[in-house]
């Protein structure tokens, strides 16, 4: 499954002088500049018993700054009371406008989630929120959610 950019949740967002948010289904968001980035997603519907990757597709400009010494997290947690999983990236700003995908994983657990429908709500998002530095320069084209082994 795949979530257009402008279906996201963009801390920012509706501020044309942070983000420029697109209307159509395959444009990028356009990060100019936020010292808080905050970007997350929730999709129905998954299924408790499986494994998930989800991600984000990406891409910095040539412009892009802030990002050399800080990474950006990717966060993940089925249901609502669910444990955050995560993954640390550092992103590549010499190589740009080249999407790439940042990811990461949600595990089925080992025993049986007590039924409830929030268990099949999968929640994730980008963050990189604890430097406190200005960044700017990052696209993201979508997010992505896919079942895996």
């Amino acid at each position: 499954m795949t979530i257009p950019s402008k279906d996201l949740d963009i801390v920012w967002g509706g501020d044309d002088r942070y983000w420029t948010i697109p209307n159509g289904e395959n444009s990028a968001a356009h990060l100019h500049q936020v010292s808080w980035l905050e970007v997350t997603a929730s999709v129905r519907g998954t299924n408790p018993s499986k494994n998930y990757d989800v991600g984000f597709r990406v891409s910095v400009t040539p412009d892009a700054f802030g990002w050399s010494n800080y990474p950006v997290y990717i966060m993940v947690k089925r249901g609502k009371e669910g444990k955050f999983a995560w993954n640390k990236v550092f992103l590549n700003t010499n190589e740009t406008n080249k999407p790439f995908e940042i990811t990461g994983r949600l595990i089925k657990p080992e025993k049986p989630l007590e039924d409830s429908s929030d268990d099949q709500r999968v929640y994730f998002g980008l963050y990189e929120v604890w430097s406190g530095k200005w960044k700017g320069g990052l696209k993201i084209h979508h997010a992505f959610i896919t079942e895996s082994p």
